[in-house]
């Protein structure tokens, strides 16, 4: 079976690597001139499906939960199983205890283990929560890391709108996310935010949520002394440089969890657009013979190994049924 993968983004390199594993033949095809320039780009790449249960439907948990194997598996040592740490200033302590009555997962810690966990941040929070089962990888490099395993694998790729000619394959996979736009019914766009800052003087080994009544925000670290901060979430599918209130609620943030991010660097500032549906859940549909994987929202590193997984169940009883249909028509 020849099918040809539209978008080479998270959710587009995902279902490649999972159509190519099942013994079909996969090409893929991007506007972009290089893999994952899309929303893809600006992710947090959290693998917390305990943390994203706070604000998002069980799916996400049960979805998600298999998200840390598959990627540990598809970019060997680019996953980092340290856990998530959930802090809060002490006026708004309440939001400590409304996140843990919204999750599972987790474990209180005080003020000791938080600095047992994270030394740079020791004396600065009373409790917190460990959410010890999650874990983080960084986007660019996984982006990167899938790309070349699956042209290893034999996957053609056409960037540039380089697109071959989709009535030559069998099936067409469009994940081309937020392109969709206005297409697929009840599709939106949620515009998120994010910064990268660098700084010798803070060190983390794991995502940190600094929660707020308004804005919860959230800290990860990178290799080189540099930091993803993130994300807003914004209603609106406007691209365009990120704002000045946006960009003082995240520096704001940084500096609540450590005033040396005000001495840091802003090395990038970064917006994309996020694909979601009603329920924030992504969804596959089918129209006129081609399947769209879409809608993951926030959570498109989470959730898109499962997705990918479920395309290649429906492209396998495709399969199924043609061949019991060649079968039918020979007798």
């Amino acid at each position: 079976m020849r099918i040809l993968v539209k978008g080479a983004g998270v959710a587009g390199l995902t279902a490649a690597l999972e159509l190519v594993r099942h013994g079909m033949e996969v090409a893929v095809c991007d506007l972009a001139n290089q893999p994952g320039r899309g929303a893809s780009w600006y992710a947090g790449g959290m693998l917390a499906p305990w943390c994203e249960r706070e604000s998002a439907e069980e799916a996400v948990l049960t979805l998600g939960q298999s998200a840390l194997d598959w990627w540990d598996e598809a970019t060997p040592g680019l996953v980092k199983r340290n856990g998530t740490l959930v802090v809060a200033p002490a006026r708004d302590k309440a939001e400590l205890s409304r996140f843990a009555s919204r999750t599972t997962g987790y474990r209180w810690v005080d003020e000791d283990e938080i600095a047992t966990l994270e030394p740079d941040l020791a004396g600065r929070f009373r409790k917190g929560l460990f959410f010890e089962g999650e874990g983080h990888l960084d986007p660019r490099l996984a982006l990167l890391a899938l790309y070349e395993r699956v042209v290893l694998m034999g996957t053609g790729f056409h960037f540039g709108g380089d697109a071959p000619d989709g009535t030559t394959f069998d099936h067409v996979v469009d994940c081309t996310g937020a392109a969709q736009t206005g297409k697929l019914t009840g599709l939106r766009g949620v515009r998120g935010e994010m910064l990268y800052l660098s700084t010798g003087e803070v060190t983390l080994s794991r995502p940190v949520r600094l929660l707020h009544p308004r804005i919860p925000l959230y800290i990860v670290p990178r290799e080189g002394g540099r930091f993803m901060v993130g994300a807003t979430m914004l209603e609106t599918d406007e691209a365009g440089p990120i704002t000045a209130r946006s960009m003082m609620e995240l520096l704001n943030a940084a500096y609540a969890l450590h005033p040396a991010f005000g001495e840091a660097q802003i090395i990038e500032a970064g917006t994309g657009i996020r694909p979601a549906f009603a329920d924030n859940l992504p969804a596959i549909r089918e129209n006129n013979g081609t399947l769209f994987i879409n809608g993951a929202h926030r959570h498109g590193f989470l959730l898109s190994p499962a997705m990918a997984r479920q395309a290649v169940d429906i492209m396998m009883s495709k399969e199924v049924s043609h061949e019991n249909s060649r079968q039918r028509a020979r007798a």
